[in-house]
């Protein structure tokens, strides 16, 4: 069994990543977040772009713990606020990880703004850093920003999410139905190559 670090403290991130590891028959595998492993400093999140911070978060667990580390960073792309918030997606409203204060603030932001003009994108970039090397990986989710809040499920902006070719909003998907479509499931997936690598 080879340990494999994921650079986060999100249990809903890393119960993701063992569903798409499972259903890709992926074993050998055991996922640790970084509340199983000594403390270290994490640098904070300047990159520009969502590849430069999940790379950067990888090669910091990698170096503190030893263990080859998986990260993401991913966000919310909306096409009326020019792509933003993008790598602010966690802190648009100032505090890290206020989910309701995100939401509420950009639902704001576009009040006014015309159903064909509310296109999104979630975005999600992984990295993977080892004593084999570093893999980087972009994954996107397309839809629009629906005008209020819908579903329980998932975290984040989910709930106003509404997927291409979908009537349900993405806190209204099942695990299994996000995990097949989503960002961060595609992203996973271009990252099985080199997951399967490193057991």
């Amino acid at each position: 069994m080879t340990d494999l670090l994921v650079a986060s403290r999100n249990q809903k991130k890393l119960a993701e990543l063992r569903r798409v590891l499972d259903d890709a028959g992926v074993s050998g595998l055991r996922l640790l977040s970084l509340d199983d492993v000594e403390e270290f400093p994490e640098a904070p999140e300047t990159g520009a772009t969502f590849e430069e911070n999940a790379l950067a978060k990888a090669r910091d667990a990698y170096a503190a713990s030893g263990l080859a580390a998986v990260a993401d960073d991913s966000g919310l792309a909306v096409d009326a606020l020019n792509g933003m918030p993008g790598v602010l997606s966690a802190r648009w409203a100032g505090a890290h990880g206020d989910d309701v204060a995100n939401l509420e603030l950009l639902l704001g932001q576009l009040r006014d703004v015309p159903d064909d003009r509310r296109g999104a994108s979630f975005v999600s970039a992984c990295a993977l850093v080892s004593s084999a090397g570093e893999t980087v990986v972009r994954g996107e989710w397309s839809g629009h920003i629906a005008h209020a809040p819908r579903g329980d499920g998932g975290f984040g902006y989910d709930p106003i999410f509404v997927p291409i070719g979908s009537d349900r909003s993405a806190g209204e998907l099942s695990p299994a139905e996000k995990d097949a479509a989503s960002h961060r499931g595609r992203a996973l997936g271009l990252l099985l190559p080199a997951l399967r690598a490193s057991t």
